[in-house]
């Protein structure tokens, strides 16, 4: 039974910032190439340092701002890409790369209001999610992170 799904940024969003170069806050997108792992925010794929080019751009999660808003930098690929199509598990190059992608859960209920936190560590990221819907009911949906950077990676929804 599928107990979540994984929510990419959506190629519509990408196409905007790609063809305006500007973010919500009105900041200009920076191009360059991928100097570490990312991931991209669309297809949730690794970056190839040095081989791709990626877009550097701030963006907040939320719908609203609130008190827990962290709106930070996020990259995608400068090109169109395929968005992560197989939502209902997490994306298998982030999950197997723990040393690039040290991830940490953040839950937020309905109204956007954190609920709990827990970093993944050697846990199983999808179990880890699923333990986590079963035990915060009021979790309406979770913030992947990166533990280290800090940096938005998606957003993943109760089924």
């Amino acid at each position: 039974m599928k107990k979540f799904k994984i929510v990419p940024f959506s190629s519509m969003y990408a196409t905007r910032i790609r063809k305006e170069r500007e973010d919500d806050y009105g900041n200009e997108v920076l191009e360059q190439p991928a100097t570490g792992y990312g991931p991209c925010r669309v297809s949730l794929k690794p970056f190839k340092p040095g081989e791709d080019r990626r877009l550097l751009f701030k963006h907040s999660p939320f719908e609203k701002p609130n008190a827990f808003d962290q709106p930070g930098p996020v990259f995608i690929h400068a090109e169109e890409v395929e968005p992560y199509q197989d939502i209902y598990r997490f994306p298998p190059e982030i999950k197997a790369d723990r040393v690039n992608f040290p991830l940490t859960l953040i839950g937020y209920s309905s109204d956007q209001m954190m609920a709990c936190t827990q970093l993944v560590g050697d846990q199983d990221v999808d179990e880890l999610i699923r333990e986590i819907f079963k035990a915060y009911p009021q979790v309406a949906y979770l913030h992947a992170r990166n533990a280290e950077a800090g940096c938005f990676i998606c957003k993943i929804e109760r089924v």
